[in-house]
């Protein structure tokens, strides 16, 4: 019974979950670029054109057909559609048959990108005048068949043979690892020694605890932007500053050259996310019984010594849960190195590639295919961690 009851909410979390996980592996295999999310399909577009305004006047009632497609054929175009009443037909297409008012074409096949027009010559009484009818009304039905990429059985590995050929991946990768681990680790060392600092009661500690939030909870698009104005190479002040203090010779483009904006994006990474590891590891802190403290004094400990054999052993179970909910975002992330570089100058990571390869140069096969890679390194991490990390922790 227990299960009868929770198998909705399990069935729909699996959907929302697993779903787009098996189309993105599905698209993965796939030579798929943007303009192929859309099946190949006829189009057509029907006017009539030549501006009659009199009885008996001529005009031209046409067709254009095209192939929606650019890559893929469609077999069998037809036509089918009713003409309006009031209408003299004078000639029509040799591709076409006109029984009454029913009109049918059979155009046959249609390469990628092909376009013909269907033109038939008529003449108009006062009655369609008067009627003044909507050729939207009676639209024409056109039919074919074409293969779509997106739905069909098969499959191939240009994608993934795209992404892993040459030093263009390895430099994306180490830009990842890089900017992963060092950001990780940073957060994780700037949050332990902020959650030192406010473990002591003094004037003005909820002060001090709101600005360590600021870089947290302040919009990434607003601190992206501070960033890159104070470190811009002509108008920054930090480069004014150390111009003036002699420090350097000349501005650096800190965001715009290597390695440097590797080392920023990772600094500003760090900059942002200690807070979060700050706010764990204090109210862990803060739960330590002081005990333990009382009777290291007591037996002449120094602080180090209360750090490294106290306080550390206590922390180690919530630094490693930290350190894998930060070691997973920050692979996964990407509007801060998008805001602040753009992913030039050495700073494209994984996830920059994905957008770049779907939507910059429109090969969605190719940014599923990095994407798969990216589930690949987090899963292999994942495994790795429960498996020997989490059980000398404890978890």
């Amino acid at each position: 019974m227990a299960w009868g009851l929770l198998f909705p909410t399990i069935f729909s979390v699996s959907l929302v979950v697993l779903l787009p996980l098996l189309a993105i592996f599905w698209v993965s295999f796939k030579p798929i670029g943007l303009e192929d999310l859309r099946p190949p399909e006829s189009v057509v577009r029907e006017q009539l054109r030549g501006r009659p305004a009199a009885d008996g006047d001529a005009a031209t009632l046409r067709y254009r057909i095209r192939n929606s497609s650019q890559k893929e054929p469609i077999t069998g175009v037809t036509i089918t559609d009713r003409l309006p009443e009031g209408l003299a037909i004078m000639s029509v297409d040799a591709r076409c048959d006109l029984d009454g008012l029913a009109l049918f074409c059979d155009l046959g096949d249609f390469a990628p990108g092909q376009r013909e027009n269907i033109e038939i010559e008529v003449t108009v009484s006062q009655a369609f005048l008067d009627a003044d009818p909507d050729l939207d009304d009676t639209p024409a039905i056109v039919t074919g068949k074409g293969k779509n990429i997106l739905t069909n059985a098969e499959f191939t590995l240009e994608n993934f043979a795209r992404i892993f050929d040459g030093d263009e991946f390895w430099a994306v990768l180490y830009a990842t690892m890089f900017y992963t681990i060092v950001g990780t680790v940073g957060a994780l060392v700037v949050g332990l020694f902020a959650a030192l600092l406010l473990n002591k009661e003094f004037r003005g500690k909820g002060l001090v605890r709101g600005l360590y939030l600021f870089p947290y909870v302040a919009p990434v698009i607003a601190v992206a932007f501070s960033w890159v104005t104070l470190f811009d190479p002509f108008s920054g002040s930090v480069n004014a500053l150390l111009v003036q203090m002699g420090v350097v010779e000349s501005p650096i483009n800190f965001f715009g050259q290597r390695p440097q904006a590797l080392v920023m994006v990772t600094v500003f990474e760090i900059w942002r996310y200690f807070p979060l590891s700050f706010l764990f590891i204090l109210a862990r802190m803060q739960s330590i019984d002081t005990d333990m403290y009382e009777a290291a004094d007591m037996d002449g400990a120094s602080p180090f010594q209360k750090f490294w054999y106290l306080s550390l052993p206590m922390l180690l179970g919530i630094l490693s849960v930290l350190f894998l909910l930060r070691f997973i975002w920050t692979f996964n992330k990407f509007d801060d190195i998008f805001l602040l570089t753009g992913g030039s100058a050495g700073t494209r990571t994984l996830t920059v590639n994905v957008y770049e390869q779907a939507f910059a140069v429109s090969n969605i096969g190719a940014g599923a295919a990095v994407a798969v890679v990216i589930f690949g390194f987090l899963l292999a991490f994942s495994i790795f961690f429960f498996k020997y990390m989490s059980r000398e922790e404890g978890l």
